[in-house]
């Protein structure tokens, strides 16, 4: 397998065309699978926003203020406020925001972004990146997008590569009912391919200023297994949402 990254794309401005731009640059092949960091697909699709934009309510201006308490560092509440409005549910308040995204996808600060951005003060996450995976794919020669973001996990350090969204491809490879080298029949085993293929393009990307925004992943084989369509834990087989519920902030 080869990864790659596709080379000297340009700063994205709302409303560019980031199919066209990877397409210019690199020979893609149908069984290719594009990787583009969700930071890019959020400038296409103007995703970049003020803070002022974020009028902080009461519930805001509460959770900043406990923020800054445990943390000690000023806390801008319309920060909180944009977080709030991107998110369906907080899962902890303190020492840092951790909600759930309008898309299913669990972080801090509802993975909205303070860097490297020229068009606002903030970026927030594509509204529903599956679906822009989909746009992307349409106008690829490559039968299978990913986009990616960065994040950390619970029980390591550091960030790592994640998928947020996909299209042309099940986000999970179903090794349910086969069989282990000893014969023993496999019951639970589902592969997380997508942020797999996530982690292995932010090998090549980087991060911060020396980040490329898009990677290409040539020759994976899937090989002779199943698909699962599972990404996103639902809540009631989360058993880690269902505790960080009843801790007390």
């Amino acid at each position: 397998m080869d990864v790659f990254p596709v080379p000297d794309v340009p700063e994205v401005r709302p409303g560019d065309d980031l199919a066209a731009l990877i397409r210019d640059r690199v020979d893609l092949r149908p069984d290719d699978v594009v990787c583009v960091a969700s930071t890019v697909v959020s400038k296409a699709e103007d995703r970049a926003a003020e803070l002022s934009e974020f009028p902080a309510g009461p519930r805001a201006r509460e959770i900043a203020d406990n923020l800054e308490e445990v943390t000690g560092e000023q806390k801008d509440p319309r920060f909180a406020q944009a977080v709030l409005e991107e998110s369906t549910e907080v899962l902890m308040e303190s020492p840092f925001l951790l909600t759930e995204t309008r898309f299913g996808h669990i972080g801090v600060n509802a993975g909205i972004d303070r860097s490297n951005v020229p068009e606002g003060d903030i970026l927030l996450l594509p509204r529903r990146p599956s679906e822009s995976a989909s746009r992307i794919r349409a106008e690829l020669p490559a039968d299978h997008v990913v986009v990616t973001d960065t994040s950390g996990r619970p029980f390591r350090h550091g960030q790592r590569g994640v998928a947020v969204g996909w299209a042309g491809l099940a986000p999970g490879r179903d090794y349910r009912g086969e069989t282990d080298r000893e014969g023993r029949e496999l019951g639970v085993t589902v592969e997380n391919v997508v942020d797999e293929l996530a982690a292995a393009a932010n090998l090549v990307a980087g991060e911060a200023d020396s980040g490329t925004p898009a990677v290409v992943v040539r020759d994976f084989e899937w090989g002779d297994h199943g698909e699962s369509d599972a990404h996103f834990r639902a809540v009631e087989g989360d058993l880690v949402r269902q505790a960080v519920r009843e801790w007390e902030f």
